[in-house]
């Protein structure tokens, strides 16, 4: 029941089914199951999975999607987009090691960086994530891996994996990359050079704004063992509730992610023309610093991008937000509402980063699914409150 494999992403993600128990689904089942029951010692103490943590029927499926979806031949399921980037950066790092990692990296991952591997005997440092080659100059006798996020949380810069990787793969050194953003429809790190692909199903996968989720992809067999001994050794599972819901939101993940990446790119396009802002970074726009990286390598965007207001007093950002009625003010994306969230206090970026001089508040925008007619009205209020007085 399963769609061919020269078949369109959109058609192999709504076609992963297999036959269950003699019977054919549309939806896999959830089995909230903790102790799974076998006849015999030698199925007791089998290779397939024999406790409910492992995942069942639902995890499989979702882990199959996700395999389609990244161009990988593994995956492995965390309970959110974090953990799946710890699990991801602990599975190729240990104790004696040096670590890059993009200072544009989404700021609880540059936690973790800097706070759990200094405590697990691993020596963190930032990079600039527009380096591309130049990165090999950073390299050191102990340098075992790099993470990159691209676009930049918060930031949008794009890096030049390709060339990351050539320089990295000569020395052994393996590339972690958080593709959240690319929901793995419009980039694929692993046919770039990465060697372990992450996202935050609680995005664009799950879709809904309902659930948690996390994944690490890779090609390669040895490090997917890595990846999984890691996860059982810290006990990482994600809930069958959640795993049905990411399934859910892959089925239709080709269709919402057309719509949020034709109304951003609107969105953006139309705040590039406001008085009241000072620039707008969005990687599918001509006028951003690395547009020609994202046409090279991406196949599309998505709903997320960040702009610069101009300099506002603090009360008048207060009236900004208060006039707004669509928009939300609240932490994560991916979902169908659109959402807008001041920046400047999440930004821990070193010496190099470029907003150090930028001119006001940096905004985060996700376009979810309204109209963007109501969603520009809505931001004509917020403008005419902020100049107001």
């Amino acid at each position: 029941m399963s769609a061919r494999d020269d078949a369109e992403p959109q058609t192999r993600l709504i076609h992963t089914r297999a036959e269950r128990l003699g019977r054919v689904t549309v939806n896999p089942p959830v089995e909230r199951a903790s102790t799974v029951l076998f006849r015999t010692e030698a199925q007791l103490y089998g290779p397939k999975p024999t406790y409910g943590r492992m995942g069942l029927t639902v995890h499989r499926e979702l882990e199959a999607a996700m395999c389609i979806l990244e161009g990988a031949k593994h995956t492995r399921l965390a309970s959110n987009g974090l953990q799946a980037c710890a699990l991801a950066i602990a599975s190729v790092v240990e104790a004696g090691g040096h670590f890059l990692f993009t200072d544009s990296a989404y700021g609880p991952t540059a936690r973790f960086c800097e706070k759990r591997l200094k405590a697990m005997g691993v020596e963190a440092e930032r990079f600039d994530p527009r380096m591309g080659a130049g990165i090999e100059r950073l390299f050191r006798d102990n340098t075992q891996a790099i993470l990159v996020e691209s676009p930049g949380s918060l930031t949008f810069e794009i890096s030049d994996l390709p060339a990351m990787a050539q320089v990295a793969k000569a020395r052994g050194i393996r590339i972690v990359c958080d593709n959240t953003w690319g929901a793995g429809l419009h980039y694929k790190p692993l046919a770039l050079g990465a060697d372990l692909s992450v996202q935050a199903l609680t995005k664009y996968v799950v879709g809904h704004s309902d659930a948690f989720g996390g994944a690490v992809m890779t090609n390669e067999l040895s490090l997917a063992n890595k990846v999984a001994n890691c996860s059982e050794d810290w006990g990482i599972g994600l809930a069958p509730d959640d795993a049905y819901l990411a399934v859910r939101g892959i089925r239709s993940l080709t269709t919402r992610l057309k719509a949020h990446e034709a109304a951003g790119l609107e969105l953006a396009q139309w705040l590039e023309g406001r008085p009241e802002v000072a620039s707008v970074i969005h990687p599918a726009l001509p006028s951003h610093p690395d547009h020609a990286l994202w046409k090279r390598d991406f196949t599309g965007a998505c709903g997320l991008f960040s702009f610069v207001l101009k300099d506002y007093p603090a009360g008048a950002l207060e009236r900004f937000f208060e006039a707004l009625s669509l928009f939300g003010m609240g932490f994560s994306w991916g979902g169908f509402e659109s959402l807008i969230i001041p920046c400047d206090d999440q930004l821990t970026r070193s010496e190099t980063c470029w907003t150090k001089d930028k001119p006001g508040q940096l905004m985060r925008v996700h376009v979810g699914l309204e109209a963007v007619s109501d969603l520009k009205a809505d931001l004509e209020a917020g403008f005419a409150a902020l100049s107001a007085g």
